[in-house]
């Protein structure tokens, strides 16, 4: 009898080591894929990430929002010739050398204009670049072998059952988190990407008040928010690698039940600092 009853320990201790090791294994191999994941999907350029929606927004922009960016630099342009005629004397005192000023000034206001996308998209590529030789520096370090789930499974092999049941129920929440977190990930990355999109396809407008001193501002923030935008990607990408290897910490101290708490715990901050990567890009860049 008390053969069967070892016997029956012994292999729900190994149903239940299997199914933990499974779940924490599975875990460690979505953060893994998660890492290359977000890497690939913030440094892509928004031309190489959805072709058919990049050329929706060129078109939209050059033939729909440009001619009405051309009708606000026109009276950006005007307004600045009157203030400065003005300026002198209400127009008694021209100094040719302003006009000259101000036409050579228009002239490169139109040049830059005409040429928004082109910068626009040049922003971008920049940022994009950056992440792209962050990430190869980045998943090099955040893969999490076999070996480093060995030590993990010697522990469970010196746990009882009623520790090893536990721990596997609180494994599958683990794994529930998991599926929380790539949501919120989709969301994040995706919605950053769509947020490009939509501030592609109204950037003449902005762009055509960067000429005027007292309108400039809105140019200038906008231009601030580009770089705001692009660098979040690599914040993203930062903050995802810092749970990878906070989760790889886990997966080598060989403490399951701090494992499955810990995973929990990174998971719940990530998410948190995932919301946070916009407002801290803005911040830095100083747009607002």
């Amino acid at each position: 009898m008390d053969f069967l009853t070892d016997w029956l320990t012994g292999w729900l201790k190994d149903l239940l080591i299997d199914g933990i090791m499974g779940n924490l294994g599975g875990l460690f191999d979505n953060v893994n894929a998660s890492v290359g994941d977000v890497a690939a999907q913030v440094g892509t350029t928004p031309a190489a990430w959805n072709a058919g929606v990049f050329s929706l927004i060129q078109q939209l922009s050059e033939t729909v929002i440009l001619p009405i960016a051309g009708m606000v630099l026109t009276f950006v342009a005007t307004y600045e010739l009157i203030q400065m005629l003005l300026e002198k004397n209400n127009m008694h005192e021209v100094d040719v050398a302003n006009i000259y000023k101000w036409m050579f000034k228009t002239a490169i206001a139109i040049l830059i204009l005409s040429n928004t996308f082109n910068i626009v998209m040049a922003v971008f590529d920049v940022s994009q670049s950056v992440i792209s030789s962050a990430s190869g520096l980045i998943q090099g370090s955040t893969d999490i072998s076999a070996d480093m789930l060995a030590n993990l499974e010697t522990t469970l092999e010196g746990m009882g059952v009623g520790e090893l049941l536990g721990l596997f129920m609180q494994s599958i929440l683990i794994q529930v988190c998991m599926f929380a977190l790539n949501i919120i990930i989709f969301v994040i990355v995706y919605g950053r990407m769509l947020e490009i999109y939509l501030m592609t396809s109204l950037a003449p407008i902005p762009v055509a008040t960067l000429s005027n001193r007292e309108l400039g501002s809105m140019g200038q923030n906008y231009i601030k928010s580009l770089f705001a935008v692009g660098f979040q990607g690599l914040l993203i990408l930062v903050c995802v690698t810092i749970y990878a290897v906070l989760v790889q910490g886990i997966a080598t101290s060989g403490d399951p039940i701090g494992a499955v708490w810990g995973a929990m715990g990174y998971t719940v901050l990530l998410c948190f600092m995932l919301f946070k990567t916009g407002s801290i890009a803005k911040s830095i860049f100083g747009a607002h």
